[in-house]
């Protein structure tokens, strides 16, 4: 499949808890909504085997759909002449997360104390690059690892 079409439906499942993106794909008109379902569904399972987390607690964090190779092949024509057929792939990452990476997160932000709690915090997409734009606080070092362990940034 092109990577158009797969994005078309990465975007309306990312950010999403699991038990949700499966019932938005078992109910999208797409064709590329199958593959994806496996992908998915196959990635919880070996969280739930691997990892040992429950299906439960997981969202979906980072969805990402790039280019493949192009499968080319020629087709008979008419009068001896060829037509070359080309087959676009995409490659689909999909990152699964558990929701208490969050909740620990959260904890953490209260328990600062009112000195260290962040005044602004923001993240700006410039092109292909974002950058998190902070304002004062103590620990700036340590809110940009975790915003980047969990994909933010």
């Amino acid at each position: 499949m092109s990577v158009d079409k797969a994005r078309r439906v990465i975007d309306q499942i990312r950010g999403r808890s699991y038990a949700e993106t499966l019932m938005i794909l078992e109910l999208m008109p797409y064709r590329a909504c199958y593959p994806i379902f496996k992908l998915i569904y196959s990635a919880a399972a070996n969280a739930r085997k691997n990892k040992k987390l429950n299906k439960a607690s997981l969202i979906i964090s980072k969805a990402e759909v790039n280019k493949g190779i192009t499968l080319k092949k020629l087709k008979p024509r008419a009068r001896g002449r060829s037509y070359l057929l080309k087959k676009p792939t995409c490659h689909i990452t999909i990152v699964l997360r558990d929701i208490n990476h969050f909740d620990e997160y959260d904890k953490y932000l209260e328990s600062l104390s009112p000195q260290k709690v962040i005044t602004s915090l923001a993240i700006r997409s410039r092109g292909r690059r974002r950058e998190l734009l902070c304002g004062r606080f103590r620990e700036k070092h340590q809110i940009k690892t975790f915003l980047y362990t969990i994909g933010l940034i």
